[in-house]
């Protein structure tokens, strides 16, 4: 397979990065994707093909440099050859995350002005019809499939082929007036409050970041396939996907998060990028399974991880484990391990976690399991990877090392500064909240608390707003307290409370099929809404919770909890696209049940 000839050196703009990677993989495999219950592909040629049809074909329509572009769809290669065609005739992108709402949309095509959307399905085609006409600026609509109407895509890409026919080079004419200080698109924070601002983000920004990226992971190579199922809509998701098409890897589209297990067995990734959420299940799953084996399997699989764990610390530290280890971890992995690893494909080699804290216990297991999870950390602001774990330079419990060229810095108040080439333009029309977010020497306020250590990784101690003070003027963090709670299999998720209150509470939702087997067993049937009154079941939680936080100081300790009889969800509103915690809406929503808590408390 043939290799790009050019250097990193050489790319500036993202459609830099585009050619550069299907001139020189020239790969029959460079995106799958399943149709009609059969996974398809599309090599280099077809790809680049289409990226150039597109970008003419917009041109065709009356779209130029600095008009701004919407995609509301689901991730699929159409996505990936709306986003580089508009980018390579210089118009940036807005990414719509298909989860929104018609109000939502509406407000991110109102704000960005925006002049085309490309849509996928009728579903989500029926959320724009709602609000179209409120939509001065909004002159074309390109549908991927049939039934999304509109302009067919197909039709759009007839219309760019036809120019192409006159001038194979015009497309690339046009994208080298691209600039690497243009923007590239705008990408709207899901954000845990208030309105979303509409975030701007050059070519500069997402290429140096995407580089950096690659220098942390050399060993992505053009025979990896990437599984991507994170909302391409994400900056993370996007950022990986750059990072994909300049290391060559294929990557294909999930499905929908539903099958990403299945898809995980059929196409055998050998990365992902992923929230915690997807790690956190896998890892209850896991544990769950073996709390129903018989006595002798837990008591292998329990010393087969405590091998496990002695080698990944080893690892960790950059030591070769001696001879009865390598001998050890070799029957461990032979009678557990690669089972566990079976279930991801078995060529998993790599793990990429951001979104959220991951909890140190799950970043551990799967570390001794032989599967990496390297976390690392960024907003949308910041293009968004400031730090990261690598392969070779990783320690659980922080999100890493800063990328090349990223600086760090920590605020007299704990707060997490940054400055670098991956620092956003601004808020679009929105110059205070820039000032605001930017200071004057270029560094950029995070909002998280945290700190470096000893050896130049970065800890996140919590959100810098999610930091609850309580009536006594105690400061508590909750996701260090929450995440640990989540690495018990009882639990999915938890939201601590107490802002302003003299103690700490928690409203808690249950992993239902670990509760209905564990409640069954002691005859406590019933629907979930009876179960979560149960005094039983509440004891059962609160002794959980008071074993797993014992070390706590007495202010931090969770003195009273409430179960939820549902998850939370993105449909009500209480998850963001990329499953973070809207504790204000949760607070909201749940506010007789957290006000019962405290009723009566001194």
């Amino acid at each position: 397979m043939a290799t790009p000839a050019s250097s990193s050196a050489a790319i500036q703009t993202l459609s830099d990065l585009f050619y550069r990677s299907v001139d020189g993989f020239r790969k029959p495999e460079h995106l799958r994707f399943k149709r009609e219950g059969a996974w398809r592909t599309t090599s280099s040629e077809e790809f680049r093909a289409a990226v150039d049809e597109v970008a003419l074909g917009l041109v065709a329509l009356g779209i130029g440099k600095g008009d701004h572009i919407a995609i509301l769809s689901e991730n699929r290669p159409e996505w990936a050859f709306a986003d580089f065609g508009a980018l390579v005739l210089g118009a940036a992108t807005v990414p719509i995350y298909p989860s929104l709402t018609a109000a939502q949309v509406r407000y991110v095509l109102l704000d960005s002005g925006a002049k085309a959307i490309f849509v996928s399905t009728a579903a989500q085609a029926a959320k724009l019809a709602e609000v179209k006409r409120e939509l001065p600026a909004l002159g074309h609509v390109i549908g991927f499939d049939p039934s999304a109407g509109g302009l067919p895509l197909d039709e759009l890409r007839s219309r760019g082929k036809a120019a192409l026919a006159s001038d194979a080079e015009a497309a690339r004419k046009r994208a080298a007036r691209v600039d690497a200080s243009d923007l590239a698109t705008l990408i709207y924070t899901s954000g845990t409050t208030g309105d979303p601002k509409g975030v701007m983000l050059t070519h500069s920004n997402l290429v140096t970041n995407a580089l950096g990226a690659a220098h942390a992971f050399p060993q992505i190579a053009p025979d990896w396939t990437a599984l991507s199922f994170l909302p391409l809509s994400h900056v993370f998701e996007r950022t990986g996907h750059n990072l994909m098409i300049h290391a060559g890897a294929t990557i294909a589209y999930a499905e929908s998060v539903e099958k990403v297990p299945e898809n995980m067995l059929e196409l055998r990734p050998h990365i992902m990028l992923s929230v915690p959420r997807l790690y956190e299940k896998m890892y209850a799953r896991i544990n769950e399974k073996v709390a129903r084996d018989p006595r002798l399997r837990q008591a292998i699989f329990r010393w087969a991880l405590a091998v496990g764990c002695a080698g990944f610390e080893l690892r960790v530290a950059r030591r070769e484990p001696g001879f009865w280890l390598r001998l050890k971890l070799a029957l461990a992995d032979r009678l557990v391990f690669s089972k566990v690893r079976a279930r991801t494909g078995g060529r998993l080699r790599l793990f990429i976690s951001g979104g959220a804290p991951l909890a140190r216990e799950i970043a551990e297991f799967f570390g001794a399991v032989g599967i990496l999870i390297c976390e690392g950390y960024g907003l949308t602001e910041t293009s968004p990877v400031i730090t990261c774990n690598r392969p070779d330079r990783l320690k659980p419990g922080t999100v890493g090392l800063p990328l090349d060229g990223v600086e760090l810095k920590i605020a007299k108040d704990g707060e997490i500064l940054s400055r670098g080439p991956h620092i956003m333009r601004g808020y679009l029309g929105k110059p205070d909240a820039t000032r605001e977010a930017i200071d004057r020497d270029g560094f950029f306020r995070t909002g998280d608390l945290g700190h470096v250590d000893a050896d130049g990784f970065l800890v996140i101690t919590d959100r810098k707003k999610d930091i609850i003070v309580t009536s006594g003027g105690k400061n508590i963090a909750p996701q260090p307290i929450e995440n640990k709670l989540k690495t018990n299999r009882f639990f999915t998720e938890v939201v601590m409370v107490g802002n302003r209150r003299n103690f700490t509470a928690a409203l808690v939702v249950p992993n239902y099929d670990v509760l209905a087997t564990w409640a069954n067993e002691r005859g406590l049937g019933g629907s979930r809404e009876e179960l979560v009154k149960r005094k039983e079941v509440v004891a059962h939680y609160m002794e959980l919770v008071r074993a797993m936080t014992g070390d706590l100081a007495q202010f931090e300790k969770i003195k009273k909890i409430a179960l939820l009889p549902e998850e939370l969800s993105q449909a009500a509103g209480e998850l963001t696209p990329t499953l973070k915690v809207k504790r204000r809406v949760v607070e909201e929503r749940y506010k007789g049940l957290i006000d019962e808590m405290y009723r009566g408390a001194a």
